[in-house]
């Protein structure tokens, strides 16, 4: 008995981690250094491309709250980030090298682990396996993962509007409405007169962008950053996603333009800034946002991005135990599943491997609860919209409300208590 894993990043070697440690029998599938994106450089597994920080290390944060849930199953990432930490104030960096390189040597030497240098082009839907391929996946493989799921589910680029969170807009000057009143009140409008358009518009197209790397290139044909936008032309956005036609304010005036928000989650917790994918510098993203009103004092759960990434639509293909609608035998993890960034990449490794061990043990795959971070993660990529599915950053707003209504401060403090709790509990039940 063994299990194949494609993909020897984050989350590839977190799920071949979890299984070996449990005696299972893993066949690890790593290209490098066959063949490699032109992001990847080194030849060590778990490379970290962009940033060396893991992000915050306070479990008031919900990136802390995740990292000490992993700690909780044993994550090989944890354990090397904590071993190779640079200063990094309350945030948790590494020393990039000498991270993944602690990393490939624990994989390397398991005993029930075996490295294969090579390839795939194929999934083999006979054998129980875990397809961690990472953002980047491309060519061979990424036909056949659009094959196994039908072209329609697999995405090539992550062009992704700001998101945010319900609770910090000012309801009292937005308001809910569709245009012309057509169907439900489905989206949040941000009305502006002329002079808050100014200055909005002059400050945008002066706004910081991001320097594109050389895989992030020619990427955007069908869809324009919302910057570009708007230096075609003063009028450009008037026309275009801040068109005030049809939306007017409760009082019955016209706005002069308008920006919409759309539900992004089943718990209509967090909504996305329709037509805003941009390329701006997350400070710059924020200073922007903040001058649009309703929004002066919002929560951004997760900034706008545009760069090269494949991803699955998981709301349609994937059960939240990470598992294949279509195939029982396949299970995804790491960032093509939709989870974003290092940590959150890692964990959906532990969380995968976890059920896949749960089947292998013919026990019930019982979901992590939306009450923890794992879970409410694994059930916002699997319950967003089909529609307008976009990869997600762990934070408070995909984690269960709390029932008892507390006030902002005591907010987080008590869904931390409720997490540790309710996954002790989990794990210890299910034997995890």
């Amino acid at each position: 008995m063994y299990v194949n894993i494609i993909g020897a990043g984050l989350a590839g070697c977190e799920a071949a981690w979890y299984l070996a440690n449990k005696g299972i029998k893993v066949k690890l599938f790593e290209q490098k250094p066959i063949k490699r994106s032109e992001a990847h450089e080194s030849e060590l597994f778990s490379e970290l491309v962009c940033s060396n920080s893991l992000r915050s290390n306070d479990i008031l944060n919900a990136c802390g709250l995740l990292k000490v849930e992993m700690e909780k199953l044993g994550s090989l990432i944890i354990e090397s980030a904590k071993e190779n930490e640079v200063p990094a104030g309350s945030a948790l960096a590494v020393d990039r090298e000498k991270f993944s390189l602690y990393i490939t040597e624990k994989i390397k030497n398991h005993e029930n682990i075996t490295i294969n240098y090579e390839e795939v082009t194929q999934i083999d839907t006979n054998n129980k396996t875990i397809i961690a391929t990472g953002p980047l996946t491309e060519g061979n493989f990424a036909s056949a993962i659009q094959d196994f799921l039908g072209e329609e589910y697999f995405h090539f680029f992550d062009a992704a509007a700001p998101i945010v969170d319900f609770s910090t807009i000012d309801m009292n000057i937005a308001y809910l409405k569709s245009r012309y009143d057509k169907g439900e009140a489905a989206y949040i409008n941000c009305p502006m007169n002329r002079e808050e358009y100014d200055k909005f518009y002059f400050e945008l197209i002066q706004a910081e962008c991001v320097e594109l790397k050389g895989f992030e290139n020619n990427v955007f044909e069908g869809c324009m950053p919302f910057e570009v936008m708007a230096k075609r032309g003063y009028q450009t956005l008037l026309f275009g996603p801040m068109k005030p036609v049809g939306l007017e304010t409760p009082d019955g005036k016209k706005p002069y333009a308008v920006v919409q928000l759309r539900q992004d989650d089943a718990i209509a917790s967090l909504y996305n800034i329709v037509g805003f994918q941009t390329h701006l510098k997350w400070g710059e993203q924020n200073r922007i946002i903040r001058m649009i009103p309703g929004l002066e004092n919002v929560e951004i759960t997760r900034y706008g991005v545009m760069h090269r990434n494949s991803y699955i639509n998981s709301p349609k293909s994937l059960l939240p135990t990470y598992q294949s609608k279509i195939n029982s035998n396949i299970f995804f993890a790491g960032q093509i599943t939709g989870v974003e960034g290092y940590v959150e990449s890692a964990a959906s490794g532990i969380n995968a491997a976890a059920s896949l061990w749960k089947m292998i043990n013919n026990q019930e795959m019982i979901p992590f609860p939306n009450t923890t971070a794992f879970g409410g993660l694994s059930s916002y990529i699997t319950n967003a919209s089909k529609v307008n599915f976009q990869p997600m950053n762990i934070n408070f707003g995909i984690i269960k409300p709390l029932v008892k209504q507390v006030h902002k401060k005591e907010r987080k403090q008590g869904l931390v208590d409720r997490a540790v709790q309710d996954f002790d509990s989990f794990i210890l039940e299910n034997n995890y």
